[in-house]
């Protein structure tokens, strides 16, 4: 019996275990016991997500209705009664296109009415009470890209005017470029002219030009502009076609002014209220927030005006018009202005204590730092130091110690006068030369008047130009040799043999892996991070300001009123530009979007520009709604919380950029400019930006490089890296790796020229050359700089399309 119970079987983990009876709790026991009451219970998603084929195919036909329904009413709101006027901005792709003779025919519609804008740009705005449609052209000027680029952030349309040989030029082939870069709206291609080539040389140039242009555009069609017929099915065109939509003007209210007018401020004439009119389209416009004038900063509103509608499709008559005609009044001119005064209502006017502030930068308090009480050691070494520092000077009779401290004894004072005795003879030495430099500039100016004759100059004499050419020259040779030795020895830089290596290079350290080690993105910031702003969480704000956006409403001027803005503080520049011709355009900005942080763009060398762009230059970019100047920092686009900095901005790889620069919402995209010597722009990169994070480490690589002098089965003795025997054991602790594959570390120093003995994992070859990463954290420079000088025109050549192929027959 002993035996058997030892032998016994037992159980093991994989004994299939019942399910136990559920004795009482069967539905028909279950329903006595509630009493007929039946509990509330939520359905879960998992059954919600279950349902049969018939209504997944009900659910998708309401959702494709429901889109459908969406992109019709978003068409019939455009340039409709309710809705702002449709905005079209024709852009001249070559020298030859005919814009004049294009607008003159769209102007001749018929029962179209014809109302001119205000300032000097030129636009018109396109009445048609019979289509229930209303247009408002205007034209960018040719060659000036910053309008351009402005027109096209808010425009519905684009009217692209080719030429009917050419297409477009080299300027042309530029503007596209931008255009496609920042985002391109809805589109139409107009070929105006060619009317005077035989119908059969028409037809085929109308062939290659419609093959010329499928890389840019493909699957555009061409439309004739000659005749008012073919002007009419252009704008049915426009009216008609879908939509596309720019993610980052979808979410702002935006502007285009039609009128503006100035009012000086009290206090200076420089400085006033902009009133600028114009029809609201994005969103909601709040009055308490900011709104930004593409090109001249962030400003604040003190009110918003709901004047009447200009552009009216059913004009209603003026009350003091019907008056006048009723009672006959012989004078109106005072009754007309109270009208009109009457007639433009105060829609709302600004908060001040729920008004967006002004504020950019955080003002840091140098007084704010961590404050200790000093130890006894500390003030025993003080006392120590100001004793030694006494001095015993001859004083009259009740002098204090604070009046004595304050006489000098002669021999000080014989130094300090010979001092300043010496800076007042240099101050006269230069003033007595910009004197004689004065009398002989004017004793050969007179002796030239005395003496001058008149000679024509031919250009090929004029060598001080040609010589500063040649110095741009050398400056371009002396970027293409570093760039190409940061390809070939990328980070490597020589050891100096004046300064030690442990001084020259004692802000930087050593990485056992620069993928795995940590690095704290709070240590050693530099001062200027003391102004910035920065978010707990940048991605849930955006997130949540998005969806606040999508579902709540705001109250102020809804899309498609026409209203006029009260902007506080404005300079006079700003109205001047506007009398000029060029567009004025407003954004209104989100919540935060005025603030300055760190901003990271994710762009990719354009292939049209090949000069070498070093860090740290001063770059032109183009964000969004914004345009500003500053000095940017390059880094490798990875996963890792580490990105190494890169001295050019290569072609072959995307990049990241870091700025300053004021914080913006992404998606939106960016334009990376290079301003020429004789200001033209040169687009260098384009991208989107990527983030709003501070917290991103960009490192900074050194490469210290040695040879092996002898070497053994796995030590070797390396040279040239090191110049005294301090520096080796200062830098002992860092691990050694080659360019074939070896990784050691530094044994010992040999001797007091800087050789040392190195172990590696295996043994050396001969070729190879031993190297020392150092690593050191970088910021970007505080350059930022919202005022962009205008860009000089771009030279134009006479084709820019690519070249067909000729087929012999």
């Amino acid at each position: 019996m002993v035996m058997a119970a030892a032998g016994a079987h037992r159980p093991g983990p994989l004994k299939q275990q019942n399910k136990a009876h559920k004795g009482g709790k069967h539905s028909g026991s279950s329903q006595r016991r509630a009493g007929g009451r039946v509990p509330v219970k939520a359905q879960p998603r998992r059954r919600l997500r279950d349902l049969s084929r018939v209504d997944r195919r009900h659910q998708a036909l309401q959702l494709r209705r429901q889109r459908k329904e969406a992109v019709l009413a978003e068409k019939r709101s455009l340039g409709s009664r309710d809705g702002p006027p449709h905005l079209v901005v024709v852009v001249l792709l070559h020298s030859r296109a005919a814009a004049q003779d294009s607008l003159r025919l769209l102007q001749s519609h018929d029962s179209a009415i014809v109302r001119a804008d205000e300032g000097g740009a030129g636009g018109f705005a396109l009445l048609c009470p019979q289509l229930k449609q209303r247009w408002r052209f205007v034209t960018a000027q040719a060659g000036d890209l910053h309008a351009v680029l402005d027109l096209a952030k808010v425009a519905d349309s684009l009217l692209f005017i080719l030429d009917p040989v050419d297409g477009w030029d080299s300027a042309g082939e530029h503007c596209l470029s931008c255009l496609f870069a920042q985002g391109l709206p809805s589109y139409a291609l107009a070929v105006p002219g060619g009317t005077d080539l035989p119908p059969k040389k028409r037809i085929d140039a109308r062939k290659k030009l419609s093959k010329s242009i499928e890389k840019r555009f493909p699957e555009a069609k061409l439309f004739p502009l000659n005749t008012e017929q073919e002007s009419s099915l252009l704008l049915r065109h426009l009216s008609s076609q879908k939509q596309r939509h720019l993610a980052f003007r979808d979410r702002r209210a935006h502007l285009l002014a039609r009128a503006a007018e100035f009012v000086p401020s009290q206090d200076s004439d420089l400085l006033g209220t902009l009133k600028v009119s114009g029809f609201v389209r994005g969103q909601t416009l709040n009055v308490n927030s900011l709104v930004h004038i593409v090109g001249h900063g962030d400003f604040q509103l003190s009110q918003v005006d709901a004047p009447p509608d200009p552009l009216s499709l059913n004009p209603r008559v003026v009350k003091g018009q019907k008056r006048s005609q009723d009672m006959e009044v012989q004078d109106d001119s005072g009754n007309g202005a109270v009208e009109m005064e009457e007639d433009v209502k105060v829609l709302m006017k600004a908060d001040p204590s729920k008004q967006e502030s002004l504020q950019s930068e955080v003002v840091p308090d140098p007084m704010e730092g961590e404050q200790t009480w000093p130890t006894e050691e500390e003030l025993q070494e003080a006392e120590e130091s100001l004793k030694a520092n006494r001095r015993v000077v001859k004083v009259p009779k009740g002098t204090s110690k604070y009046q004595a401290a304050w006489i000098v004894d002669d021999g000080e004072e014989g130094s300090e006068k010979d001092d300043d005795d010496d800076e007042d003879d240099d101050m006269d030495d230069d003033l007595m030369e910009e004197a004689v430099s004065q009398d002989g500039e004017s004793s050969e100016e007179e002796a030239g008047e005395e003496e001058s004759e008149t000679m024509t100059v031919s250009e090929c004499l004029r060598d001080d130009q040609y010589d500063e050419k040649m110095e741009e020259d050398e400056q371009m040779l002396e970027r293409y040799k570093q760039e190409r030795m940061d390809e070939m020895f990328p980070d490597e830089v020589d050891t100096p043999r004046d300064v030690p290596a442990r001084v020259r290079f004692q802000k930087y350290r050593g990485l056992k892996s620069f993928r795995t080690s940590p690095w704290d993105p709070k240590e050693n910031l530099p001062r200027d991070y003391a102004r910035i702003f920065q978010f707990q969480d940048f991605s849930r704000t955006r997130k949540n300001l998005f969806r606040q956006i999508e579902k709540e409403e705001t109250e102020g001027a809804s899309v498609g009123w026409y209203v006029t803005l009260h902007v506080c503080n404005v300079p006079v520049s700003v109205m001047e530009s506007f009398k000029e011709g060029k567009p004025l355009v407003l954004f209104s900005l989100l919540p935060h979007e005025q603030k300055m942080s760190v901003l990271n763009f994710l762009v990719r060398r354009h292939p049209g520009n090949s000069e070498p762009v070093r860090a740290k230059e001063e770059l032109i970019f183009h964000c969004g709604f914004r345009r500003f100047r500053a000095s940017p920092l390059f880094s490798q686009h990875t996963s890792a919380d580490k990105h190494k900095l890169e001295r050019f901005l290569r072609p072959d790889a995307a990049l990241v950029v870091t700025v300053y620069a004021p914080i913006t919402f992404p998606p939106a995209s960016v334009l990376v400019f290079k301003q020429r010597s004789n200001g033209m722009h040169d687009l260098i990169a384009t991208g989107s930006l990527l983030s709003v994070d501070p917290d991103r480490i960009v490192i900074k690589r050194l490469v210290l490089s040695g040879h092996p002098f002898k070497i053994f089965t796995k030590t070797a003795v390396v040279r040239y890296m090191f110049f005294n025997r301090e520096d080796v054991m200062w830098f002992k602790p860092v691990e050694l790796r080659t360019k074939w594959g070896r990784r050691g570390h530094i044994k010992e120093p040999l001797g007091t020229h800087g050789h040392m003995k190195c172990h590696f994992d295996r043994q050396l070859k001969s070729q190879d050359t031993v190297l020392l990463n150092l690593y050191k954290r970088v910021f970007p420079k505080w350059t930022y700089d919202p005022h962009v000088p205008e860009p000089v025109p771009w030279v134009r050549s006479e084709s820019a399309l690519p070249e067909q192929e000729v087929e012999m027959e």
